[in-house]
């Protein structure tokens, strides 16, 4: 549409697709989905989009030629469009494959060896000073004597590194370091943009930035589905997607470089690079809200999630009675269920991911498949006659939707909630649930109890003392420090 070349819409596609795995961890991390399967979904995403950059910046200059483009600037050791499109590929992939051979091989042994030298030394400068020419050396080696490009060295200099006992004081050494060089890059990123494209250009920049956030997200949420994840999975990865970084800024240089793309390219993929990080954390409270809107219309959000899967019955258990109803089977609600499987208590999990429902059955493990809080889930899962409900999923809003659900069915229900946020665990308790846990807090009581014990207190004290925090936190009386577990609240429909 640009009027360009196919090797500048290559290089261009190939920018614009890719985005920057530093944003998208800071933007995990800030809203606490590192951990969970959104969060590991969304970066193994991004890895394999750097791996895949990582292997066209080894092939565009090889293949530059052929795009309309050519190799002056570059290292020179690429084969020249004389000798043919394959052996071009193919010469350039062999002397690839022998540099990865000699990083892994020799790489592996020689660095770590070299690093430990200078660390028995005892001069942290010169253990520091190692680790730079270790990695510059690599990068600048494999750029002159491998005609690979001096990122790609960068990156496995990198992986080298990691294969030392020392990596971790290697990467706390450089951190400074790696602080500094990543303002420089931005701020050379930045001194390379022209402003004034957005005034010249704004059709072409919101093309872009359409491309970035709306094509790339709608195909993310398109693939997630198709692999039976939920909905608020797809909607997670779309917003995660929906930027691009470092690698663009790369492969724009590179492009340029090997006469590809034309500088008002590059100033394209600037421009869009700032807008979509600017723009970036008002798509995931867009992609909650969805979400939520999603979650209020059942129908519509089981057509979308089964579209490219299978049927999959929402029941595949007998009638339960005073049993334990399991809300989110991750980290914590497998937990609680392997603890009840050991214990040879009955419970039925209730979990909007497929794949792992059908595991559960597959181990014989009652699961029910679905939102919990759409109509007819937990009546699957036999609420009505369940002694205790445990809502094992973070968000604080669903939580108050399901627990109201499970009163309405079961007026004497016992509950157990999680939650990140202090105001949330009040309200809750407020509204009689048997046991609200905050990870944070309890994380805190549970290093408090530990570092009292190790600096002399006796348990007893220790355990009264925390336990008094506990209670003070939670309005409530002090239990004695034989009983440090929380007494389980009677059934309401029990006598007293």
């Amino acid at each position: 549409g640009f009027g360009w070349g196919a090797g500048a819409g290559l290089v261009f596609g190939l920018a614009l697709s890719v985005a920057s795995t530093v944003v998208l961890l800071r933007a995990l991390e800030g809203r606490g989905l590192l951990d969970t399967d959104k969060g590991r979904i969304a970066v193994g995403w991004l890895i394999v989009e750097d791996l895949a950059m990582v292997v066209a910046l080894v092939l565009l200059p090889a293949l530059a030629p052929s795009l309309g483009g050519n190799t002056v600037g570059m290292a020179g050791h690429h084969v020249g469009p004389d000798h043919g499109l394959w052996l071009t590929l193919g010469l350039t992939l062999a002397k690839v494959g022998v540099f990865v051979a000699v990083m892994l091989i020799g790489g592996r042994r020689v660095v770590p060896y070299l690093l430990a030298l200078a660390a028995r030394t005892g001069s942290r400068e010169l253990f520091t000073l190692a680790v730079l020419a270790s990695a510059v050396g690599i990068a600048y080696a494999s750029s002159e004597l491998f005609g690979v490009s001096f990122a790609l060295g960068a990156f496995f200099a990198g992986m080298v590194l990691a294969e030392s006992d020392l990596s971790h004081q290697a990467a706390a050494d450089s951190l400074p370091l790696q602080d500094a060089f990543a303002v420089l890059f931005f701020v050379s990123v930045g001194m390379l943009f022209d402003p004034g494209i957005v005034l010249t250009a704004p059709l072409s920049i919101l093309g872009v930035v359409g491309v970035i956030v709306l094509g790339k997200s709608l195909a993310a949420i398109a693939i997630v589905l198709a692999f039976g994840h939920p909905v608020g999975t797809a909607l997670t990865i779309a917003a995660s997607l929906a930027q691009i970084g470092e690698f663009s800024f790369i492969l724009a240089g590179l492009g340029i470089s090997l006469k590809l793309l034309p500088p008002e390219g590059r100033d394209l993929i600037l421009g869009g690079a700032l807008l979509s990080i600017t723009l970036n954390p008002l798509f995931f409270v867009l992609a909650d809200r969805v979400s939520r809107w999603l979650g209020e219309r059942p129908e519509l959000r089981r057509r979308l999630e089964r579209r490219a899967a299978a049927p999959l019955p929402v029941r595949a258990a007998p009638a339960l009675h005073d049993h334990a109803v399991i809300i989110g089977y991750g980290r914590v609600g497998s937990a609680i269920g392997k603890a009840l499987q050991d214990w040879s208590l009955p419970f039925v999990v209730v979990e909007r991911d497929r794949r792992r429902v059908e595991d559960l059955r597959a181990q014989g493990v009652p699961a029910v498949f679905g939102d919990a809080t759409a109509p007819g889930i937990l009546d699957a899962a036999d609420i009505a006659t369940a002694r205790l409900v445990v809502v094992a999923t973070p968000d604080p809003h669903q939580a108050r939707r399901l627990l109201a659900k499970a009163r309405a069915a079961n007026p004497g229900i016992d509950s157990v909630v999680r939650t990140h946020s202090d105001s949330e665990r009040r309200r809750l308790e407020e509204d009689g649930v048997g046991l609200v846990l905050m990870a944070e807090r309890e994380l805190a009581l549970g290093m408090m109890t530990y570092a009292l014990r190790s600096l002399g207190i006796r348990e007893g004290e220790a355990r009264l003392f925390v336990d008094s925090s506990r209670s003070e936190s939670q309005g409530t009386p002090v239990a004695e420090p034989e009983q440090p577990a929380p007494e389980l609240r009677q059934r309401r429909d029990e006598p007293e």
